[in-house]
């Protein structure tokens, strides 16, 4: 059961806007950072609870050669865990700052997180009412069982543990 501070603009049923929505992560790997995004993006909003999830073979990185190893069990196995799955237990909205609470399924892998942003609306534009989240978390990727790195000449590891997630989503209300 969701834990909801209720707020009147969560009232409802309201449907992802995928054209309007992303989702993205990024990780600090040798000097830079490496950023990613999930082309297909879907979930909805009822009556206070968050439910989304992302394809992982709708990956998109720079190199395509690294969007395969991305999906090999190195990192996503994206064959035998073909998506990235949320569900929100606690949604609280204070003004125009959002905090969540919930469960993250990544690579079979189940674990509570909390990120925290802001909400936007609802407004109306061409018929329709929106509104909108947009959310940051940092997860340890080898919680999920996503352990592979590799070792520097002059000591430390090439890939960082934590990884930035970001959605920006927008709702539509049926």
């Amino acid at each position: 059961m969701s834990d909801t501070t209720f707020d009147d603009r969560l009232i409802g049923q309201w449907k992802l806007n995928p054209t309007h929505s992303s989702a993205s992560f990024s990780i600090d790997y040798t000097v830079a950072k490496f950023r990613g995004t999930f082309e297909e993006v879907d979930g909805a909003l009822r009556d206070g609870v968050l439910t989304g999830a992302v394809k992982v073979a709708s990956i998109n990185v720079k190199e395509p050669t690294l969007g395969s190893h991305l999906q090999s069990p190195d990192f996503f196995v994206g064959e035998r865990h073909p998506a990235i799955s949320f569900r929100s237990d606690v949604l609280s909205i204070d003004g125009d700052s959002l905090t969540l609470e919930g469960q993250l399924t990544l690579r079979g892998v189940t674990k509570p997180v909390r990120a925290t942003g802001t909400v936007s609306g609802p407004t109306e534009f061409m018929t329709h009412t929106r509104l909108g989240f947009a959310l940051e978390t940092v997860i340890d990727r080898t919680e999920f069982g996503m352990a592979w790195n590799a070792d520097l000449p002059k000591g430390g590891k090439a890939l960082s543990d934590e990884v930035t997630l970001s959605v920006e989503l927008e709702f539509d209300l049926l």
